[in-house]
């Protein structure tokens, strides 16, 4: 299993675990994570969600093989059922990212309730160098936090950034050293037992009021224009470089 899953002292832990493929998400990898995330907020015995990695990495993004062979084709595609499980669940949400966190590494952080970062950290949204565009409402999201300037280093260029940079564009809560990240974020999950889960629920909700409508709309239009460019020259020629272990050649578009 690439998705492990437990539950201990109200945490629904989710963790990917395929280290030897930098943990890239598959498509039955994110259904397996929507349905622990369905199952979490059904369950009244969990109290908050937390999803890690493995130590030095987070998640490189899709698997590209899978992803080429099953691309997302609607909104009931694997990618999307986990970003509507994830936006959608109302118990808080934690994050511990050590190492890479590339693509959906990211954008799945900004809808997270609490992010903690290890000082190894390295998130990247390298959408448009495949000929894509960014998703998972993170053209909406990622001006709002950092201001178009930076969103621009971050969505345009693909810039990578670092766990303090994360912490400073608002991402993230804290930067931590690599060893400590998983074990402050179960303690801050852990709080949760403490606290009453209906407040917690109506806050969590009324936080995420204005901009939860927006985001699915976005989503929709960024999922729209996500399969026209999976289909476009630009992005094949991305792709073949990609798996052809060269740079990419884009003078004749």
């Amino acid at each position: 299993m690439s998705i492990k899953t437990a539950t201990l002292n109200g945490v629904a832990t989710i963790e990917i675990a395929r280290p030897e493929k930098k943990n890239a998400i598959t498509g039955a990898m994110y259904q397996q994570m929507a349905d622990a995330l369905n199952a979490a907020s059904t369950d009244t015995s969990v109290r908050a969600v937390l999803i890690t990695g493995q130590p030095g990495i987070f998640t490189s993004g899709n698997d590209i093989e899978d992803f080429m062979q099953r691309p997302p084709g609607s909104t009931e595609s694997p990618a999307f059922v986990f970003m509507k499980a994830l936006m959608g669940c109302e118990k808080p949400v934690i994050a511990a990212v050590t190492g890479a966190a590339i693509g959906i590494g990211t954008t799945m952080l900004l809808h997270c309730d609490f992010v903690y970062v290890s000082d190894e950290a390295r998130l990247a949204m390298p959408f448009v160098s495949l000929g894509l565009v960014p998703e998972f409402a993170s053209s909406l999201i990622v001006p709002q936090l950092m201001g178009n300037a930076r969103a621009a280093e971050k969505l345009l260029l693909g810039d990578p950034f670092t766990g303090a940079d994360a912490v400073e564009c608002g991402i993230a809560n804290a930067v931590l050293p690599a060893s400590e990240v998983a074990i402050h974020a179960r303690r801050i999950a852990e709080r949760f037992n403490g606290l009453p889960p209906g407040a917690v629920r109506d806050s969590k909700k009324l936080m995420r009021r204005a901009r939860s409508q927006a985001a699915l709309e976005t989503i929709a239009v960024e999922g729209e224009l996500f399969g026209k460019r999976l289909r476009s020259p630009e992005a094949q020629e991305a792709f073949s470089a990609f798996f052809q272990k060269r740079k990419p050649d884009f003078s004749k578009f």
